[in-house]
Parts: structure tokens; C-alpha cells; sequence
């Protein structure tokens, strides 16, 4: 191919991508006025049901209605105008999200209606718009309980990851699924590594938005020894270096003394002038609460131990266990007087 015809093609690649651009400007603008029509319908049903009495019977007349005056509309069955009536009552009293819902498609809030709190929604919606997730991923993230195990990770954050400079709250999760690294039962921490980098794209989704990769195997020079950190992110919100170390077995607590070393070393040496203190994860493939606890109770670093999963936990079993968190963390301490 000659030279003159690649730049004419160059400049064809222009032309289209000023094309997808407009169509993609297009389509937000009407997903925008749509969302904004299903919230005005749902507000006055809302109302209707409220103060008029409406019922089931009288939305499906008004669907009947709405079809005859107008043929070609499309969207307005009786099923599909409680769902706007239900989406209005949903974020009715949560104004700050307005904005975000404009964002998503109505196919993408309808799988948010399964969330069980408004917390749930909150972080959902957030997460999704944040990560431009398409409706499959959000499925996904829903389905996997992606919530529920951010939620035990902000519980089990060691104090020095709470005094940061930064907020790591929502970042970071207590076990991250890897099912489809399809590994097999027994495995060594070599392959976990190079399944991982094989999926990288697909691990990068289930860390969550913000993360970038920066290199595996990263030599950490100290003295005259060499030493070498499995895998190494950068977190753009965090604005620090975020360090995983991979163990294929139980979590032991001498595990933490390592993965100190390592945020020290990058602290000292890689760490740039306005970055944040860096943060590690040691990512095990089981671990005792417990153990955890007692091992970071006075561990300096901010770190965190989370479990990698190969298979999909029950939600019910992640939200007990949030639920088991939430109560301990609310319970007060035990006063002199109780122990006398």
C-alpha cells in the first residue's frame, strides 16, 4: 500500500471517528430524555396512586389508552409504567443521584431494582457509571456480590489504611472472584500470576474502576539483595501505587512482615513526590478472620488480606457475614463496671 493511500485512509479514520462521536452525543441525548420521561411518568402514577387512589386496573387502562391515542408508541405497557412508578419512588428522596440516573439505560436500572438497600443501589449505580459498565457487567457485579464484599473490606481496613490522605473506602473488596481464570483445584502461585496477566482485562473489572496495571514481578532493589513483587497498580483516585502479593494457601501472619517491606521500599524508592502512601493487598486463597484481625491489629502499613474465590460464594452466605461484621463494629465496648 502506497504512502499517499495510507494518509488518505488516516484521514477517512478521522471522518468516521467524528461520526461515532456524534452518534454516541446522540444516543446519550436520547437516553437522557428517555430516563427523564420515565421519571416524570412514574412521579405523576406516583401521585395518581397516592392521593387519587389509582390501582392496577386503572394503569392498565391508561396503557390501553396511551396505545390507541398512539400507535407507534412503544415502552408503555401496564408492567412497564409501574416499573417508572417504581423507579421514581426508588431515588424520590435521594436528589444527589439525579444527574447520575440520567446516565445509565432503562434496561440497566431495571437490575438495579433487585438490590436489596438503597445503599446498594447507591454504590451500583455509582460503580457503573464511573466504570462505563455495559448491562452484562452490571448483571455480573450484581450477581457476584461485588458490593457486599466492598463493604466487609471497608470493615476489615487496617487503621493505618482509615488515616490515610486519601479515602480507600469503597475501593477495595474482602474476596475478588477469579472464575475465570479457570484454574485448576491445585495450583501454584507461578500460575495464578500467569493466568491473572493472561486475564488481565477481565482482572482489571473485578479490582473495579481506577486501577492501572504497572508490571509483574517488579524488582525491588534493597542493599545488595534484589527482590521481586508479584504485581504492581496504580490507583488514579488514590493517586498512589497499590501492591499484590499472591499466596496460594492459608493466610499466615508472618505474610504481613513481607508485604511491609515491599510498601516500604516503594515508598522510598518509587514513590513520586505528590503520589499518596502506597497500599498493599495480600491476596491468599483462604483465611481466618480471626487471624486476620489479631495480625493487623498493630500492623503499621496500610494493608489489607483479602481471599481470592474461583467459584461464585452465595450471596446470602457474604451478606450474613456483612451483617455479622456490621453488628460487631456497632457493638460498645465493655465497660470497667461490666467486667467487675
Amino acid at each position: 500500500m502506497s504512502t499517499k493511500l495510507v494518509l488518505k485512509h488516516s484521514e477517512f479514520s478521522e471522518v468516521l471517528a467524528i461520526i461515532r462521536t456524534g452518534r454516541a452525543k446522540a444516543y446519550e441525548a436520547v437516553n437522557v430524555a428517555l430516563i427523564e420521561t420515565y421519571w416524570a411518568v412514574g412521579a405523576h402514577l406516583s401521585h395518581k396512586v397516592a392521593e387519587a387512589g389509582w390501582g392496577k386496573g386503572v394503569v392498565k387502562e391508561l396503557s390501553a389508552w396511551l396505545l390507541a391515542q398512539a400507535p407507534d408508541l412503544k415502552g408503555f405497557s401496564a408492567s412497564n409504567l409501574w416499573r417508572m412508578k417504581q423507579f421514581y419512588e426508588l431515588y424520590a428522596d435521594s436528589p444527589k443521584l439525579a444527574t447520575l440516573l440520567r446516565v445509565l439505560s432503562w434496561t440497566k436500572h431495571q437490575l438495579l431494582v433487585q438490590c436489596k438497600s438503597a445503599e446498594e443501589r447507591e454504590f451500583y449505580l455509582i460503580a457503573a457509571t464511573r466504570g462505563h459498565w455495559s448491562h452484562r457487567e452490571l448483571a455480573r457485579q450484581i450477581q457476584s456480590s461485588a458490593f457486599e464484599r466492598t463493604m466487609l473490606a471497608d470493615r476489615k481496613l487496617a487503621t493505618p489504611s482509615r488515616v490515610l490522605p486519601q479515602d480507600a473506602t469503597g475501593v477495595f473488596k474482602d474476596s475478588y472472584l477469579l472464575d475465570f481464570l479457570d484454574l485448576p483445584q491445585r495450583h501454584s502461585e507461578t500460575d495464578l500470576q500467569t493466568s491473572l496477566l493472561r486475564n488481565l482485562r477481565q482482572f482489571l473489572m473485578e479490582l473495579g474502576d481506577g486501577f492501572a496495571f504497572v508490571g509483574e514481578k517488579v524488582r525491588v532493589q534493597v542493599g545488595n539483595q534484589d527482590f521481586e513483587l508479584d504485581l504492581l497498580f496504580y490507583h488514579r483516585d488514590l493517586q498512589c501505587l497499590v501492591a499484590f502479593e499472591l499466596k496460594t494457601g492459608r493466610f499466615e501472619p508472618e505474610h504481613m512482615g513481607k508485604l511491609a517491606f515491599y510498601l516500604e521500599a516503594l515508598d522510598r524508592d518509587r514513590k513520586r513526590p505528590h503520589e499518596n502512601p502506597s497500599i498493599g493487598v495480600l491476596l491468599c486463597r483462604t483465611k481466618d478472620d480471626e487471624v486476620v484481625e489479631y495480625a493487623m491489629s498493630r500492623h503499621l502499613s496500610p494493608a489489607l488480606v483479602a481471599q481470592y474465590e474461583t467459584q461464585m460464594i452465595p450471596k446470602t452466605v457474604l451478606q450474613q457475614k456483612l451483617h455479622e461484621w456490621s453488628q460487631m463494629l456497632q457493638a460498645p465496648e465493655s465497660s470497667d463496671e461490666d467486667e467487675l
